[in-house]
């Protein structure tokens, strides 16, 4: 019984802090667990969550799995969200747009391992504002690589990321390359 709580609890982890869908095989391989061990674990938090006092809600969608925040609570999160797209960008969101101007495409892990913390909700807040784009990712077909947009490009007034201050120095900084090599 300690190892199935175990397993759920490290489920919640996962998927809390992933903040997209993750399929149930790398669930499964990820925590070095069977399939069916996992599939029962998401039944436990399913269960949990299906509570409508809780916050968080469980989404399985086929083959893939994410938690969000309850749909009851949609408009009072909507306003949050709302919010945070009108007031400026935050240093955290700062330091990833940057990352991305002048290291992109990448990937979220890479940005992950330059930045040493969860960029999920990051990403999706640049995302939201049109300042960067996600598009699949030509070395791995399971992942997504991130890139600055035409707005963002816009809103600087360049026509090009080339045109960044140091950008010759700072897309190539050898620091950077090897983070992102032994992390990524």
């Amino acid at each position: 019984m300690e190892e199935k709580n175990k397993l759920v609890s490290v489920l919640e982890s996962i998927l809390f802090v992933s903040g997209e869908p993750i399929k149930k095989i790398k669930l499964a391989n990820v925590t070095d667990e069977r399939l069916e061990d996992v599939d029962i674990a998401l039944s436990v938090l399913l269960e949990k969550y299906s509570d409508p006092s809780s916050g968080l809600a469980l989404i399985i969608k086929g083959e893939e799995v994410q938690l969000v925040s309850n749909p009851e609570n949609a408009s009072i999160v909507e306003n949050l969200v709302k919010n945070e797209l009108q007031d400026s960008l935050s240093n955290a969101a700062m330091e990833v747009v940057s990352i991305i101007a002048y290291r992109g495409p990448i990937s979220k892990v890479e940005i992950e391992a330059i930045r040493g913390v969860n960029c999920s909700y990051t990403l999706r807040n640049l995302l939201l504002r049109g300042l960067i784009e996600r598009n699949d990712n030509p070395k791995d077909s399971r992942g997504h690589v991130y890139a600055i947009s035409f707005d963002f490009l816009k809103k600087l007034g360049i026509d090009g990321v080339k045109k960044l201050p140091e950008y010759d120095i700072l897309s190539v900084d050898e620091r950077i390359n090897s983070v992102v090599n032994n992390e990524g």
